[in-house]
């Protein structure tokens, strides 16, 4: 029998990463990582949550009805704590979408992590307690544990350690534009293996470019992304961007994940304001925020 639930709406984060280092290839074929996570609550997707009539889950989402699959990863967390629980409510949930699909902003691995965040808190005593509802959201995808989380994490592995890392960019503005471009993941990947020879992920290199386990406060000047030079060469129109947000007053820039979103960080606000005016002119899809 379906175990009632009260109507919610949920918000799920999209988030950047400040820094990306590919470390090499690990010998179960995925790259060690290290980056550096920051979540960006102002652009978010919705989830909302209603009661539904029986132990299944029905989704729609208005704006894109290709996400109202068995494939998505809200229906994948609902599925996976049913299983590690016996806790699957009967719910009908509307997916509004409002982080760039395809972008490097994590929005369908938060909007995983906000499902099974909420079927923790439904669930009563058979909720996970946090360690194994980290293992579940680490089955569901590499960024999904980020988001159990409330603010930037370093993480390395394939993604899923995390360390809570402090990063003050207060008093900045956030610009990230995401052009009308879809960068495939597993491309990327391959394509860095070849431009780089394959090399295999090392304890020394994992040392040398992880350092301290607890790190200490990181501030605009790391940012940095090892995936630019093989998505700009075969997507050009990138470069120009980060050229574009650099030129325009900020203070860095980098891609976000494997792309094609982009981020710059300005001291100035009206020169924020500008440099987002004029991606918005050339067609491109942009947000700006102040950083809390």
């Amino acid at each position: 029998m379906s175990t009632p639930v009260a109507e919610s709406i949920l918000a799920a984060p999209a988030k950047i990463n400040l820094h990306l280092r590919i470390l090499g290839l690990r010998e179960d074929g995925y790259h060690e990582l290290r980056t550096l996570f920051y979540p960006v609550a102002e652009l978010y997707d919705t989830l909302r949550i209603e009661p539904g009539h029986d132990e299944h889950m029905y989704m729609r989402c208005p704006e894109n009805p290709d996400l109202e699959s068995t494939s998505n990863l809200i229906y994948k967390a609902w599925k996976a704590f049913g299983e590690a629980t016996g806790f699957r409510p009967g719910l009908f949930v509307t997916l509004t979408k409002r982080i760039p699909m395809g972008g490097g902003l994590g929005g369908g691995s938060s909007d995983g992590a906000a499902m099974l965040r909420w079927l923790n808190e439904q669930a009563g005593d058979r909720a996970l307690p946090h360690d194994e509802l980290v293992a579940l959201a680490a089955g569901q995808g590499a960024d999904v544990p980020f988001f159990l989380l409330d603010g930037p994490a370093m993480a390395s592995g394939i993604g899923e350690e995390l360390t809570p890392a402090t990063v003050d960019l207060s008093g900045m503005t956030l610009v990230i534009a995401c052009p009308a471009i879809h960068v495939d993941t597993p491309w990327a990947f391959r394509a860095w293996d070849r431009a780089n020879g394959s090399p295999k992920a090392s304890e020394s290199l994992t040392t040398l470019v992880m350092g301290t386990k607890n790190p200490s406060p990181v501030s605009p000047p790391v940012v940095t992304n090892d995936f630019e030079p093989i998505v700009f060469a075969e997507h050009p129109t990138l470069r120009e961007i980060k050229e574009k947000l650099l030129k325009d007053g900020a203070a860095c820039a980098a891609m976000s994940g494997s792309g094609a979103s982009l981020f710059g960080l300005f001291r100035d606000r009206g020169s924020a304001v500008a440099a987002a005016r004029t991606l918005e002119q050339d067609g491109h899809r942009v947000f700006r925020m102040d950083c809390p």
